[in-house]
């Protein structure tokens, strides 16, 4: 009895220590604030923070005793983000951890994101705790959390375009297939570019038709000609059994 119960304060140690060195590695990515008697770190649960990698906005909220609050319900605070003149929905923060099991860090919520353009990213993050109302805006800096960077530099062996890459390649196929759809003023091939021939179209449509049709005729022909091959040998094998009877 005496070597269990060590055990379980061992093991209990080790999580405590555990969770303790996650709030510390919190506290130096994130800023935090005070709201009434609460403190609140806001910030990235993984940083460096990648664009097209999965990550969530943190928040960790302690009271004044240094405890971890953990009885908040899903939504009571909300974050929504912002890059580039863009603003997301109300983003729900919720609960991580579980106190059936212990799994998690006590104090932690978060709202996953995956960031898809590098910059600097803008968290505002309202609601209340336990009655007391949190209103904080935060833009990533030196000294709150990372702006989100290309994971370029991370990639082995092979380096894989930049999503913004691939979308602004996209959008130009998609304008040269389409150019009804392009800006007034440019073309399929760039503003100065000079204006799609509404002849030329007709043309390669006509000669696209004409190389359909001669297609499909060859393979008319083509279809026929194995046809006869097939009548001609069955003709042929017919000949030789009755050649063979003859001659029996």
């Amino acid at each position: 009895m005496h070597l269990a119960r060590l055990r379980r304060v061992g093991a209990a140690l080790v999580a405590s220590t555990f969770a303790l060195l996650l709030l510390v590695g919190v506290a130096d990515a994130h800023i935090v604030k005070t709201f009434g008697t609460y403190s609140v770190a806001l910030g990235w649960v993984h940083e460096p923070t990648y664009v097209g990698e999965q990550n969530a906005v943190q928040v960790v909220i302690k009271d004044a005793a240094g405890k971890a609050v953990t009885d908040l319900n899903d939504g009571d605070l909300k974050v929504t983000v912002g890059v580039g003149g863009q603003t997301s929905e109300p983003l729900p923060l919720l609960n991580t951890f579980d106190p059936d099991t212990g799994l998690g860090v006590a104090g932690d919520y978060e709202a996953p994101v995956i960031p898809t353009a590098p910059g600097d990213y803008t968290f505002h993050l309202s609601g209340t705790i336990d009655g007391t109302v949190v209103d904080e805006t935060a833009t990533s800096s030196d000294s709150t959390f990372n702006s989100a960077i290309d994971a370029t530099g991370i990639q082995f062996p092979n380096k894989l375009p930049a999503l913004t890459d691939i979308i602004t390649r996209l959008d130009r196929i998609d304008a040269r297939l389409n150019p009804s759809a392009a800006p007034s003023g440019a073309t399929a091939a760039g503003p100065s570019a000079a204006p799609v021939d509404d002849a030329a179209i007709a043309a390669a449509s006509a000669a696209a038709a004409s190389a359909q049709s001669a297609a499909n005729e060859a393979l008319l022909v083509g279809a026929a000609i194995g046809a006869a091959g097939v009548i001609i040998g069955l003709a042929a094998l017919t000949l030789a059994m009755r050649g063979r009877r003859t001659a029996g």
